[in-house]
């Protein structure tokens, strides 16, 4: 049986987070020469080189890659059964490191405050970026539970559905699209709009909703890397924009944003709690799991007029959607 210590495991993530030596040795409290001892006899051990060492850090090699995939796995089993023991002995607790897609960090605060209302024994941690990097987190660990529309279909998970969530195009009060009913695709088409980066959900989604109009866009769109950017963007009459409506609830309130009334929109996807297959689950996964469920529609911001109230009960399937 292979000698290693969860030392080792902890070192080796370390490395592959801050691609130094030096800056994984600050990370763990260590110095640099206990860092790449543990490395050293770890590569020792497994009788394979770990880490190429290139002027711009440390690269892990393809086995390098496997063993920290293993180290995440096995601290995610420690953890998960200490957990699991502290919920045998009537202790409520645990962590949950969250990820959220960057649609997400319009509501997740919401949510971490009444679940941990209900759960204070259990803390939680954000971290908020596009689906990519929220997949990508997922897959290597780093994050417990990602909160996202249609799941990746790249490695196994396990998903909980808990709301709704709408797409709509958006526009400046005064833009001449504002109040007219049934605005077709074609006539969307002719508007300069403003879009997400690629890579993001909401540009995929924007994209194959647009894909069926007859002459395309009229003109390139203005490509932005935020939402915030995006709906600042819109109010000072740049453009219009394709966005989830759960990231302009206090702008329509405000007059500040007007939402067009246009074909087949909003377009209806859902929310999902996902976690990695291979990640057990604990007490405290599962409490967040059974909150998401009960309690989560309630706290997703509310779509304004003119369109009804979101039923979790309605999901529309009109292509590839990752609300981002």
């Amino acid at each position: 049986m292979l000698n290693i210590s969860l030392r080792q495991m902890r070192t080796l993530i370390a490395i592959q987070k801050h691609g130094k030596i030096s800056a994984a040795a600050r990370a763990l409290g260590l110095t640099s020469p206990a860092v790449t001892l543990q490395l050293q006899q770890l590569e020792q051990e497994l009788g394979c080189q770990l880490f190429l060492r290139t002027k711009s850090g440390s690269q892990p090699t393809e086995i390098g890659e496997i063993a920290i995939q293993t180290a995440h796995r096995l601290i995610n089993e420690l953890t998960s059964f200490q957990e699991t023991v502290q919920a045998h002995k009537g202790v409520s607790a645990g962590t949950i490191r969250l990820g959220v897609v960057s649609t997400g960090k319009y509501f997740a605060p919401r949510v971490i405050a009444a679940f941990t209302a209900v759960h204070p024994g259990i803390s939680m941690t954000l971290v908020a970026a596009n689906r990519s990097e929220i997949i990508q987190k997922l897959h290597d660990h780093e994050i417990d539970v990602a909160l996202m529309g249609r799941p990746p279909t790249t490695f196994k998970v396990h998903a909980t559905l808990f709301g709704d969530h709408p797409l709509v195009f958006i526009a400046n009060p005064d833009h001449p699209l504002v109040g007219k009913l049934d605005v077709t695709k074609e006539e969307l088409a002719e508007q300069k709009f403003i879009v997400r980066e690629r890579g993001s959900g909401t540009r995929s989604s924007f994209e194959f909703f647009m894909s069926d109009t007859v002459n395309g866009l009229s003109a390139v769109p203005t490509e932005m890397d935020s939402n915030e950017t995006i709906k600042q963007a819109v109010i000072a009459g740049l453009g219009i924009a394709f966005i989830s409506g759960h990231t302009i609830e206090q702008e329509c309130q405000s007059g500040k944003i007007a939402i067009l009334d246009a074909v087949e929109t909003p377009i209806r996807r859902q929310w999902f709690s996902i976690r990695h297959a291979s990640r057990t689950s604990t007490p405290a996964l599962q409490a967040l799991d059974d909150f998401l469920r009960h309690r989560g529609p309630s706290l997703l911001p509310v779509l304004s007029k003119p369109y009804p109230a979101m039923s979790s009960s309605v999901c529309d399937d009109q292509g590839p959607y990752h609300p981002d």
